[in-house]
């Protein structure tokens, strides 16, 4: 298969808003051990604002959109660098991509985003997939990285994307209402608006509704959508071998 895996700022950073380093690196495990077994993996990976935020104190006043700039710009090299190492311990290539909502309007950038990230995958090489957050401010933002992952594996024709939050899927109503039930699979045309809020994660611009919104995008494509807890231990290799042991919310699409 060829899985898009989208990883949020929620999984990636602890309570302190941190970067969880140990977290990290056991998805890289699980990823290098889905690659092992013949899958190719596309990921869509946040932090880089957390990352570039335990970098640099600054003691002055800074706006919105200066933070996001100077902290993404820090944190992207950091984050891609923590990747590197890891990565490489199991002798796999990773490759960076930097992009912006324009470059997935049909013409010319379209196609060229599309053939590099083709040729990585050709030479075994992983896509690591960020939007460029030092260039990309107000209208020129994805909404999240919800969004840009749907993107990604619309382009590049995905068999499956993975979403990867702090919680399990899409329940019937808040998560820790004990009352509340998982819905663990979503047929196309399934309307569950009524069972999503729209409140953004504590880290990223996304939350439930962003996930909502891509993954019922996605299925109407043709791509097979899981929303899952990243949090959870070997919940990659479990999504992929073991899927009826670990709790998610799975979007069927239309054969």
């Amino acid at each position: 298969m060829r899985i898009v895996i989208k990883i949020g700022s929620n999984v990636l950073t602890r309570p302190d808003g941190k970067l969880d380093v140990t977290r990290v690196s056991a998805l890289v495990d699980q990823v290098a051990g889905l690659r092992q077994q013949g899958h190719e993996v596309i990921l869509v990976s946040s932090g880089a604002v957390a990352c570039g935020r335990s970098e640099l104190q600054v003691n002055h006043t800074l706006d919105s959109v200066e933070q996001r700039q100077l902290f993404s710009a820090l944190g992207q090299v950091k984050l891609i660098g923590l990747y590197y190492d890891l990565f490489r311990e199991f002798h796999i290539h990773v490759g960076q991509v930097l992009t912006m909502k324009e470059n997935f309007e049909p013409g010319e950038q379209f196609d060229n985003q599309r053939a590099c990230m083709n040729v990585m995958l050709q030479n075994g090489v992983l896509p690591i997939v960020n939007e460029n957050d030092t260039v990309c401010v107000t209208e020129l933002m994805f909404t999240d990285n919800d969004e840009l992952s749907g993107l990604i594996a619309q382009m590049m024709q995905a068999d499956t994307l993975i979403l990867l939050s702090n919680i399990d899927g899409i329940y019937t109503g808040h998560p820790d209402d004990p009352q509340s039930t998982l819905i663990p699979t979503v047929t196309s045309g399934t309307d569950l608006s009524t069972y999503i809020k729209a409140e953004k994660s504590a880290f990223g611009r996304g939350g439930m509704h962003s996930k909502y919104t891509t993954a019922t995008r996605v299925q109407a494509a043709g791509i097979r959508v899981i929303i899952a807890n990243g949090e959870r231990e070997h919940i990659l290799t479990d999504l992929i071998e073991h899927p009826a042991t670990v709790p998610h919310t799975e979007f069927i699409p239309c054969n």
